[in-house]
Order: structure tokens, then sequence, then C-alpha cells
């Protein structure tokens, strides 16, 4: 049992270690400031900043507990190990060694965490590339994968704008991602990613190359970021679904183009057209600002030509599901056979792996 007891000791300095530098104390003050914003009797009064605050308050309070839970069952089982009079209950305690060693191995990517932004909700845009309605097939695939990981981690999902493709899939969408450390864990996932499989578009069943781009920034406070007005081009238009269905009757679906840029930003998942006005807004001062941060400069009025927040290039990542199955993150090396499972939201290893080789540079 020593080896055991010895490798529960390490694992819970190493979390009681995280805790306090992660400032978790901090959280669960801000937290109780939350709650009581929200018993406040006027709470409601404004719908759309009471929605803001209850889900900044339960994902506040579902990641404080679980760290707390795994703080408290790493102590539980170290205390029924050191009671352990001999070797009978190893086989059990060396399994749930395991499962909290995979937790706290998880978990503890948060401590590699420490840019300006990687707390921050994250804004992911994918993109269809080269590959016809397969690769918009693929972005929507993307789209999937990258809800399933959310949902899975205790984040928050928003679709904020979709363009549907003409025969499946989709050409473009945005999301916004909420959760401590949404931008820190996703902006691993920006750039080209590759699919190889048997198209389910084609009659002759061929082996098809799929390309979609992911692009990732963090949400930024707007109001930190002053964009002239004269730079803007606001268009407002229908809201459309699958096959050009209107989602709904009125002009409400908004589009703000920076024309010395040329960025553009298209929101249309509010019924409201001044909230996706506002939307738009929001994400177009924070992609101006990793703009003007990725090309260092200090003012976004200085960004001047036409400006792209990524680039095409070699891809990132591939998916290979025919004639072998295999995901390979190529700045990393890290791949797995495992396809379905990683198609299913199970990225955590890759970011885990990207994140370990950045921070050991």
């Amino acid at each position: 049992m020593k080896p055991i007891i010895k490798s529960l000791t390490s694992l819970l300095e190493s979390v009681n270690m995280a805790i306090k530098q992660l400032d978790i104390q901090s959280d669960k003050t801000k937290l109780t400031t939350l709650e009581d914003s929200i018993a406040e009797p006027d709470f409601w009064n404004d719908s759309s900043n009471a929605e803001k605050v209850s889900r900044e308050a339960s994902e506040l309070k579902r990641y404080i507990n679980s760290w707390e839970k795994l703080q408290s069952d790493l102590q539980t089982t170290l205390d029924l190990a050191q009671l352990e009079s001999d070797d009978s209950g190893k086989n059990d305690f060396e399994n749930i060694l395991q499962e909290l060693t995979s937790r706290a191995d998880s978990m503890l990517v948060a401590v590699k965490l420490s840019e300006e932004f990687d707390k921050n909700p994250a804004i992911v845009q994918i993109s269809a590339g080269v590959g016809g309605t397969d690769a918009q097939d693929w972005a929507q695939m993307l789209q999937q994968m990258y809800i399933k990981y959310a949902n899975t981690s205790g984040m928050s999902v928003e679709v904020l704008d979709t363009s549907f493709g003409e025969e499946a899939g989709i050409k473009s969408t945005t999301m916004r991602i909420t959760g401590p450390f949404a931008y820190g864990l996703l902006k691993c996932e920006k750039g080209v990613h590759r699919l190889v499989r048997l198209s389910p578009f084609n009659s002759d069943n061929l082996r098809q190359t799929s390309f979609a781009l992911v692009d990732v920034i963090p949400q930024i406070d707007d109001k930190s970021v002053h964009i002239n007005e004269k730079d803007l081009r606001i268009d407002v238009y229908r809201a459309g679904g699958h096959g050009g269905q209107s989602v709904n009757t009125t002009d409400s679906a908004v589009r703000i183009t920076h024309l010395p840029t040329g960025t553009t930003v298209s929101i249309q998942n509010e019924r409201s057209q001044l909230k996706n006005k506002a939307t738009a807004l929001s994400i177009l001062a924070a992609r101006l600002s990793e703009l003007a941060r990725a090309q260092k400069l200090d003012d976004i009025e200085k960004l001047r030509g036409q400006v792209k927040s990524a680039d095409w290039g070699a891809q990132i990542r591939s998916y290979v599901l025919h004639p072998y199955t295999k995901v390979k993150d190529h700045r990393t090396n890290f791949e797995t056979s495992d396809t379905s499972g990683v198609l299913n939201g199970d990225i955590q290893p890759f970011i885990e792996a990207y994140l370990e080789q950045n921070i050991s540079k």
C-alpha cells in the first residue's frame, strides 16, 4: 500500500497547490457576489443581463465544486488507504487511484493557462474550405464536436450565427463558448482541420479530402476597444435557416463590416435586431483587438488593408476515417485511433498535448 499512499499524497499536494495558484477562494467570493445579486427582488427586470449572470454563476459554481470534490475525494481515499493494515484492498485502491489521477490530470491543465485572456469566453468560428459539400458537412461535424466537448467540460454553448449549405452541412458558424478557461483551452484548436473519408455525397463512394478552418478568439470587454463608427458598414437582413427558410419575418439579422480591414461579423441568433447588433459589435471589437495584437499594434485604428484572422496553410490536425482510422495533430504528433471518440468531443488529450509542448518551450 505504500506506493499507493505515496501517489495519493503527491496528487493531493498538486491539487492543493493548484487550488492556491488558481485562487479558487477569489472565485468563491465572486460566486457569493453573483448569488447575492440573483437574490435581489428586481434581478429579473433586465432579463438579458439576468440570464448572463445566472449562467456565469452556474458555471462558476460547477467549476469550484469540481475542484473541491476532487480535493475531498483524494483526502478521503488517502485517509482510508492509511487505515489499511494489509494489501487485501490493494486492487480496489489502484483502480480508485487511476480514476483520481485521470480527473486530476485533466483539471491540472488549468494551471498552465496563465495568459491574459485564458479565462475569457471563446468565440469559435468554423468555415468550410476546399471540398464542396463534403467540406460543408465536415464543418458541421466540427461544430458538433466542439459543442459536445463544451457540454462534457461543464461549459455553455451559444450558436450566434450559421450559414447553411445548399445540400448539406454548413458554410460557416459562429459560437460563443463560456466557462472557466474556455478561451485558454479552445485556442489550441485554431487552424486548418483536414478530413479524409469515403464521401457520402459521391455516387461512386470515392475517397474525399475536405478542409475546414477553425478560428478562436477571446471575448473581451468591447468598452475597452474604440472603433470609429465611420469605419463601419451595418447591414440588416432577414435571418434564414435550412434551404433559405426564414427563421422569422423581420429583418433582425445584422452584418457589420469594418471597412479598413474588410473584417465582417454576422449575427442572427436573436429576434431582436438591437441584441444582434450589440453582439456583433462585441465580437468585432474582439476580432479587431486580436488582429492588432497579432500585428503588435497598440491601437486597432492602425489596422489597414485586407486582413484575415487566420491563414489557409498546412493543416494542424488530420482526421482519417478511410482506409484506416486515425486522428493526428501535426504540431505535437499526438495521435489516436479512436476517431469516433474524438468526433464525439473527446479532444482534451489533444489540448493537453498542445499546452504541454508550448508551456515547456
